[in-house]
């Protein structure tokens, strides 16, 4: 499982394995004040990088940044 968050320290201090930081608390997947091309284009940065969260293998919680479109 891979999980989304606005706050990265809680997942990590309860010990979520793939932990992916998010934008902000009432925008996680997303950044209204971005262009639709440029929201579009950071959203799928995100979905990409949970996808290769979930083909890492982890031992303990980890922290996966997407880049920034």
């Amino acid at each position: 499982m891979a999980y989304f968050t606005a706050i990265p320290i809680v997942p990590l201090t309860v010990g979520q394995s793939r932990i992916i930081p998010g934008k902000a608390i009432p925008h996680v997947l997303g950044d209204p004040q971005l262009p639709p091309e440029r929201e579009k284009a950071y959203r799928r940065a995100l979905v990409e990088q949970a996808l290769k969260a979930l083909t890492t293998e982890v031992k303990a919680p980890t922290l996966f940044k997407a880049e920034s479109p």
